[in-house]
């Protein structure tokens, strides 16, 4: 028994090895899916991904075709798409109790700013969000928060601010967002759910597209207003109500 116990143990290693490889091999396949259970579940609204690859050896990987649907109500397509979002964590945490992940680098995002009457799409998105984050510390056993994270480094670059307004239809203007960058999400042994890292980054979005409005109100209104022209009466008035109102909603979603 003594002889034959050092290969029973090499044995027991060697298929430890291969589950833990095995796992680690669909790291893609489980973020992707966790992506398209979880998101829906946050933000109320339709979200898929096309796909995603990590790294078995080092973490780095990457999220290809990231689409955040709009809510009920609204007319435009999506409320944002991201071709690519580059990402690094550390592979051995999946197995741990908390997921930490060094750095995510969302590239060249699109986000469509809807104003309607009664509020604005981006908006409703992150009350809605805001709404699961709270829900999340009653309910932990809930999709959005199954295991805790901790996010080094969250970066927004090259964002585009597509500005609509309902009654008129179409995009009125687009519009630059500044780099948003988040440090130190997590840090704690408790890390941060899934739902409370998108209330933060969600939040931080509506934010600079608050303020991206704001700065250019003047632009806003005469775009909108341009493409009233060929409206009647009833659609001209409406229009510019919407065009005065712009900075207004988005007042109204950022407190």
């Amino acid at each position: 028994m003594k002889k034959r116990l050092p290969l029973i143990l090499l044995i027991g290693l060697a298929l430890v090895i291969v589950a833990a490889a095995a796992g680690f091999m669909f790291l893609g396949s489980i973020v992707k899916a966790g992506v398209e259970k979880g998101g829906p579940y946050i933000t109320k609204v339709p979200v898929t991904l096309d796909g995603a690859t990590i790294s078995v050896f080092n973490g780095s990987g990457q999220l290809k075709g990231f689409v955040m649907g709009n809510p009920e109500g609204f007319k435009s397509k999506e409320a944002v798409r991201v071709g690519s979002v580059a990402l690094k964590l550390e592979p051995g945490s999946v197995l741990g109790d908390k997921i930490i992940v060094r750095s995510i680098r969302v590239e060249g995002p699109e986000i469509t700013y809807e104003a309607a009457l009664g509020g604005s799409n981006i908006g409703k998105i992150l009350e809605n969000i805001q709404s699961v984050a709270s829900t999340d510390k009653t309910a932990p056993e809930q999709p959005g928060s199954s295991k805790p994270l901790q996010v080094d480094l969250f970066i927004i670059s090259g964002a585009k601010l597509n500005v609509t307004a309902s009654v008129i239809g179409g995009t009125a203007v687009t519009l630059p967002l500044p780099e948003i960058r988040l440090d130190n999400l997590g840090q704690g042994p408790e890390g941060i759910t899934a739902a409370d890292l998108s209330a933060k980054v969600f939040g931080e979005v509506v934010e600079a597209s608050a303020k991206a409005v704001t700065a250019n109100a003047v632009k806003l209104g005469g775009n909108i207003t341009d493409a009233t022209k060929n409206l009647g009466t009833s659609a001209k008035d409406s229009a510019k109500k919407a065009a005065s109102g712009i900075t207004d909603l988005f007042k109204k979603n950022t407190q």
